[in-house]
């Protein structure tokens, strides 16, 4: 099933109207309705607003399989012993910035961390 078909269903069944996902998520009602008809893919950031406002887990939006179990991943990838809380922000922001980069320029900065480190 297409993304935003799902989006629309579960919105249906909520008995909410694309207004009132605008109010809860931020988005504007002309977005959500390009993505409940295909001519837009959202982000996963969107896709988490999205599931927020129709009060479900984010993984109900990839499954119609309504006896499906929410999946064990742990809430912390990393041991909090393993990195302080100093290191884990920076971390959470270089993640963060990392994301918000384009193709050409996160290639870019690949391309420099590995000429730095053939150096070292």
């Amino acid at each position: 099933m297409v993304i935003g078909e799902r989006l629309k269903v579960l919105r249906e069944q909520k008995k909410m109207s694309q207004g009132e996902v605008e109010k809860r998520t931020g988005l504007l009602r002309c977005y959500i309705s390009r993505v409940e008809n295909g001519h837009t893919v959202p982000s996963v950031d969107t896709l988490e607003k999205m599931a927020r406002a129709l009060e479900i887990p984010t993984y109900r939006l990839f499954t119609d399989d309504e006896h499906a179990k929410k999946p064990n991943i742990p809430s912390q990838n990393l041991p909090s012993a393993a990195i302080s809380t100093k290191q884990d922000r920076e971390l959470q922001v270089f993640a963060k910035l990392l994301s918000r980069m384009n193709d050409k320029n996160r290639c870019l900065l690949i391309h420099i961390a590995s000429k730095m480190a053939k150096r070292a």
